[in-house]
């Protein structure tokens, strides 16, 4: 009896209502496509975090940090950043490129067929056209005469 009521209870506890499979279902769903859309936000993550250091990165990492009248601003830095993530990007996607082409460079099995003869078919003809027709077939579809 308490072997009947443990094993009752461990399946109770991987079974889920409905509305919570519905709930982890989409749940799963957002987080995949939040997954996907990540990379095309590269270049929004680092403007996003130049402005919200770029005090910090025109005091100690600016080029023109030591002028007086400081125009850049450490734009400079936010430009060498940019250049770094597209030659990421670029040097990634040329990865994934050659991978693809070994992919494609595997040789497929080969199978060897036998070939059979012809084989001839004698189709029945079921009608012969030389003779006229004896009755008419009511049973045959007919559209309706208002569409003609």
């Amino acid at each position: 009896m308490t072997k009947i009521i443990l094993v009752n209870n461990i399946y109770n506890v991987f079974l889920l209502s409905k509305t919570t499979k519905h709930i982890l279902k989409r749940f799963f769903v957002i987080f995949l496509s939040c997954m996907l859309l990540v990379p095309s936000f590269g270049s929004f993550f680092v403007y996003t975090s130049f402005k919200l250091n770029q005090e910090e990165i025109s005091k100690t990492i600016c080029v023109q940090r030591k002028m007086v009248f400081n125009s850049c601003n450490g734009r400079c830095e936010l430009q060498k950043s940019l250049k770094k993530y597209a030659d990421n990007e670029k040097r990634m996607q040329n990865n994934l490129k050659e991978k693809a082409e070994v992919v494609y460079i595997q040789t497929s099995i080969l199978h060897n067929f036998k070939l059979t003869g012809i084989i001839e078919s004698k189709a029945k003809i079921f009608a012969s056209f030389d003779k006229k027709p004896i009755a008419i077939a009511n049973s045959i579809f007919h559209p309706p005469s208002y569409f003609i």
